[in-house]
């Protein structure tokens, strides 16, 4: 249990490292395919430097009139 936890966290590590180096934080974060794209980028973790370049796209629902 101790590794896997272990690894769990170095792969959300590396996750969030990845999502800094493509500057997803530079930005506020202003609707849900922005806070999608750096959720899956974090949990995508390293295979991020093998090509995988996860992008979310979603709408959110607005209030009817």
């Amino acid at each position: 249990m101790r590794i896997g936890s272990l690894v769990l966290l170095l792969w959300l590590v590396i996750g969030a490292i990845a999502a800094g180096q493509r500057h997803y934080y530079t930005r506020p974060v202003t609707d849900c395919s922005r806070t999608g794209t750096i959720l899956v980028t974090i949990v995508a973790g390293p295979l991020n430097y093998v090509g995988l370049n996860p992008k979310i796209s979603c709408k959110t629902p607005e209030p009817s009139k």
